[in-house]
């Protein structure tokens, strides 16, 4: 590509939008801070791509650094960060945040005092111990000055782009806290006595401080709906002795609680070892696609290949947000990056905005089902499962089809219902200059084939970062090693949101594991699958849907499979076709009213009623909350099946989809009115049911349909 048609490019309006939007992303701090946490970021993201490459670390203490890095750069970027936009404008310090803050600072400084002196004992003595004095009053010190420093953070939210006063505060009790369950890991026995009523008070402690940090954390990046859910978990550990019927358990002491939920059965467990190494790895990737503008070159490809339809954007929002999303990890994050551009577009040729945000938030809720990369989802549940990887991406393919084709049919039958028209030409980049830039690609091509070559995921996804530079190479937007540098900042910040949540759902996976209510839970599904199978999947699908509110993918997955999928492999199910259940009802609790937070990010950029926009999300993705039952009822869609029986149920399941979206919009090869529209949905059922007598059913209700639409007067639309 010359400097010429890079600056041709730079003149699009699908380029100038994305400038805009990554102007917007860049947002850092002010001044020496912004330097400092720039700095703290590219080393926070180097330090992994390090460790995970280079010289490995002991497990445990891997996953500690790993939120202890989080929650620093959380902190000290909360104020660019925050979702609910609690700040407020610069202005001098009020005597009440001054004494809260002094007095945190004096209880965390001391601890913090503390835990470094005894690594300083710890490295200069070859004795194990410790004076007991040092720590005598760790706790009490560290608990309650971090407590005020949140009662602080609340009350006085950070001054714009500057890092507040009690931020401070809590970056140093995250050290404090992380540093002594660190310390304490073998010279205080911690692995042993974790959970027992011999764990050390002080680890208890710590541990307390540290989840109160997470969840301070997670409700000033990703909202109160998580923290909520949380809470409740958190009640149920101590409140069990007086819950009634399954959810009674016998109550644990504070003690014994926090030093458990702060261990590999917890916060340290599966959610943390996928947001240490898989999510931050690809989250590294997808910063090196936006620096090298290979990220771009997706989205651009998406509207020369399909703005030109009619409802052209909309289409576009299918393609790019699929592409993009399957490796943001958010579907929310997948909206505001990709939706910037194709929801204003949207609303130019003709989309309600009500319409538009539901479309861009459907779209891009898929991104987190698209294979090979899943929003990090497959690699979770390989973690989780023990199923290959290459296994579960094949599994997904035929599902993430369904869905994605369904919603292009949504868009094309409105499109056709209101008339829309596509885009122009001198609207759209120049699909054959495109083309011949199609090498663009490399960075995905080399990942799925290094994956599917025997590859670890690690190094497949530190290859495919090193690609993204490489070919960067190719074009006007070379990477050189200040970009590099950047690309390694803007990872860091795209990936603490994410991993503070998984680092919240860990807490609530590990109170599931401390009081045995996922087994308990298993027991009330299988009762119910003696009455009705189908009644204990809608009801499992409910639980799943509930547990995912307010969650990115990995965190709802992670939770909802520790509660639900042992129940359904209880009653009989397998365990591939019961956790790509679980995964997707997880994945479209982010679509699902009144909790739909991929619909309000997505009505926050069209304008519109965020309800309204929630309700209109779920009508376009409404197959995603069937296609779970079909691959119930058809293996064949997971590839669990021979050759013919998976085409069978793949060709049958797209026309079943195709239908289900014309009884929806009320369109099929043109308006159709109410009546036909209920004959369209059973007919879509006979399809998705996957049965050859149901199948056969399905045919002719469709062939009787379309010989009404092609010889027939057409009724008005119902």
């Amino acid at each position: 590509m010359t400097d010429q048609s890079a600056r041709d490019a730079d003149s699009n309006p699908v380029d100038l939008a994305q400038s805009e939007a990554e102007t917007t992303r860049a947002v850092m701090l002010d001044g020496w801070q912004g330097k400092l946490f720039y700095l703290l970021c590219v080393l926070y993201s180097g330090w992994h791509l390090f460790s995970l490459n280079v010289v490995p670390l002991e497990t445990w203490t891997y996953r500690i650094l790993h939120i202890a890095g989080a929650l620093v750069l959380g902190f000290g970027l909360s104020a660019i960060l925050r979702v609910d936009g609690a700040t407020r404008r610069p202005t001098a310090s009020s005597s009440l945040e001054t004494a809260l803050v002094a007095v945190s600072a004096v209880g965390v400084g001391l601890a913090l005092a503390s835990v470094a002196a005894a690594f300083g004992i710890q490295a200069v003595s070859s004795a194990d111990a410790v004076p007991e004095w040092l720590f005598a009053y760790f706790g009490w010190l560290l608990a309650g000055g971090a407590l005020l420093a949140v009662i602080a953070g609340w009350a006085f939210p950070a001054d714009g782009n500057r890092v507040a006063a009690g931020d401070w505060v809590l970056m140093a009790a995250a050290l404090a806290a992380t540093g002594f369950i660190l310390f304490s890991l073998d010279t205080l026995g911690l692995r042993l006595r974790a959970g027992t009523p011999f764990a050390d008070p002080n680890n208890s402690w710590a541990a307390f401080v540290a989840i109160l940090l997470i969840l301070e954390l997670t409700r000033r990046v990703a909202g109160l709906a998580l923290v909520a859910i949380a809470m409740v978990f958190l009640a149920y550990a101590f409140l069990g002795p007086w819950l009634p019927g399954f959810l009674e358990h016998k109550g644990y002491d504070a003690k014994r609680f926090f030093s458990y939920v702060f261990t590999d059965n917890g916060v340290l467990g599966p959610t943390t070892a996928v947001s240490s190494t898989y999510i931050i790895l690809f989250i590294i990737f997808a910063a090196f696609l936006q620096s090298s503008k290979v990220g771009d070159y997706f989205v651009n490809f998406a509207f020369a290949a399909a703005g030109r339809a009619r409802g052209g954007p909309a289409k576009v929002s299918v393609f790019a947000s699929g592409l993009m999303g399957m490796i943001n990890g958010t579907s929310a994050g997948n909206v505001v990056s990709t939706g910037s551009l194709t929801i204003p577009l949207m609303k130019k040729v003709g989309y309600k905005p009500q319409s538009a945000g539901a479309i861009e938030a459907a779209a891009s809720t898929g991104g987190q089902i698209m294979p090979p990369i899943m929003g990090a989802g497959a690699f979770i549940m390989a973690e989780i499962t023990g199923i290959p990887y290459t296994e579960l991406v094949v599994a997904a393919l035929i599902p993430a089809v369904l869905y994605f084709a369904s919603i292009y049919f949504m868009v094309d039958f409105e499109a056709s219902r209101t008339g829309m028209r596509g885009m122009s030409s001198d609207e759209l980049p120049k699909l054959k200059d495109l083309v011949r830039q199609a090498y663009l690609f490399l960075p995905i091509v080399i990942l799925i084939g290094a994956l599917f070559t025997g590859y670890s995921v690690i190094r497949a996804g530190t290859l495919a970062i090193a690609s993204a530079a490489v070919v960067s190479w190719l074009t006007p937007y070379k990477m050189g090693p200040k970009e590099m540098i950047e690309a390694l900042s803007s990872g860091s910040r795209m990936s603490v949101q994410i991993i503070v949540v998984c680092a919240c759902a860990g807490l609530i996976v590990g109170v599931i594991s401390l009081t045995g209510v996922g087994a308990r839970f298993s027991a009330l599904l299988f009762d119910l699958a003696q009455q009705s199978q189908l009644l204990a999947l809608i009801f499992a699908m409910g639980i799943a849907v509930i547990l995912g509110m307010g969650m990115p993918t990995t965190a709802a997955y992670a939770v909802a499979a520790s509660v639900v999928a042992p129940g359904l492999i209880e009653i009989g199910i397998q365990p591939l076709v019961a956790h790509f259940f679980v995964f997707y009802f997880a994945v479209v609790s982010a679509i699902t009213p009144p909790v739909a937070l991929a619909a309000y990010a997505g009505a926050a950029i069209a304008g519109s009623e965020p309800m309204r926009t929630s309700v209109a999300s779920f009508r376009v993705g409404l197959a995603a909350f069937i296609v779970p039952f079909m691959f119930f009822y058809s293996p064949g869609l997971l590839m669990e099946a021979a050759w013919y029986e998976v085409m069978r149920n793949a060709l049958t399941a797209l026309i079943g989809v195709y239908m289900l979206a014309g009884a929806v919009q009320g369109w099929f090869l043109g308006p159709i009115g109410a009546i036909a529209r209920l004959v369209l949905l059973s007919g879509a059922l006979c399809m998705i049911a996957g049965d050859w007598r149901t199948d056969i059913a399905g045919v002719l209700i469709a062939a009787s349909l379309y010989a009404q639409a092609r010889f027939m007067p057409r009724p008005a639309a119902g």
